[in-house]
This record gives C-alpha cells, sequence and structure tokens, in this order.
C-alpha cells in the first residue's frame, strides 16, 4: 500500500476513534502512527490532513448535510463520514490532490472500512460535490476567514 493511503487509513482510524471515544485527536494518532509507522513524508501528510479535517469540520459537515440529506449526520455511519470529510478536505479545502485521486481514494478507503454499500455511498456524494467545486470552496473558506 503506498504512503499517502496508508497515511489517509491512519488518519481515518484515528478520526473514528475520536468520534466514538472522545479521545484526544493527536494522541490518537499518535498511536496509529506508533503501530502504522510512516516514513516522514507520509507521517507528515497524515498530521496536514488530521490538522485540516478537524479545522474545517463544522463547514465540512454542513456540505455533507446539504448534500447527502437522507442520511442525517448522526445517523451516518461513522466511517463513512470521516471518509467523506477527508476527501472532501482534500479537494476542496486543501486543494493539492485531484478531484479524481481524492474520490478514488476515498472509495478504496470505504472497501477496506465501510459496509458493501459505502463505495457507492460514497462515490455519489463526493461527484456530486465534485460537480460544485467553485461554489463549495468559496463557502467553505469563507466560513474560516476572520472578521
Amino acid at each position: 500500500m503506498k504512503t499517502r493511503r496508508r497515511a489517509r487509513c491512519a488518519t481515518l482510524e484515528a478520526l473514528y476513534e475520536i468520534d466514538i471515544a472522545d479521545h484526544s485527536p493527536f494522541d490518537v494518532l499518535k498511536s496509529r502512527l506508533l503501530d502504522q509507522p510512516l516514513d516522514e513524508p507520509g507521517e507528515e501528510f497524515a498530521i496536514k490532513l488530521m490538522e485540516g479535517v478537524l479545522e474545517h469540520q463544522g463547514g465540512m459537515d454542513l456540505v455533507i448535510a446539504r448534500y447527502a440529506p437522507e442520511w442525517p449526520l448522526d445517523q451516518m455511519a461513522i466511517i463513512d463520514r470521516n471518509i467523506l470529510r477527508i476527501a472532501i478536505y482534500e479537494f476542496l479545502v486543501d486543494d493539492e490532490t485531484p478531484v479524481k485521486v481524492a474520490i478514488n481514494e476515498a472509495v478504496e478507503l470505504a472497501k477496506l472500512y465501510g459496509s458493501d454499500s459505502a463505495p457507492r455511498f460514497i462515490n455519489g456524494v463526493l461527484g456530486t460535490l465534485a460537480d460544485l467545486i467553485p461554489q463549495l470552496r468559496q463557502e467553505l473558506l469563507a466560513a474560516y476567514e476572520p472578521g
């Protein structure tokens, strides 16, 4: 498995634990990285994902709620919710990962960690969002501007 995918896996596992147990985010990620060591770029990428998802979670959750209304966030599978957050951070906020790559990686995470229907659900939501990137990016970033 490639370094960035392994970093996404570590981040996803940490976000899942944080959601179910409310543990300290970076203690959880540190523990994951001790269990599943990554090279320095991989570790830096995992930390960047964690920081980004946590910083922008509120705005991303509003986007998810708006574009996946049949699945309220509190009823959505925790793993699916966090896969969506990671992908949305990657292609809407960070903008370093190409959209198709972020979606493909999210679908692969859903295949590894989610239910049988998770990959299709993740692909559907992210595909819808991909068509609205300029509008959504502006909304997300505006929500975090000072003043």
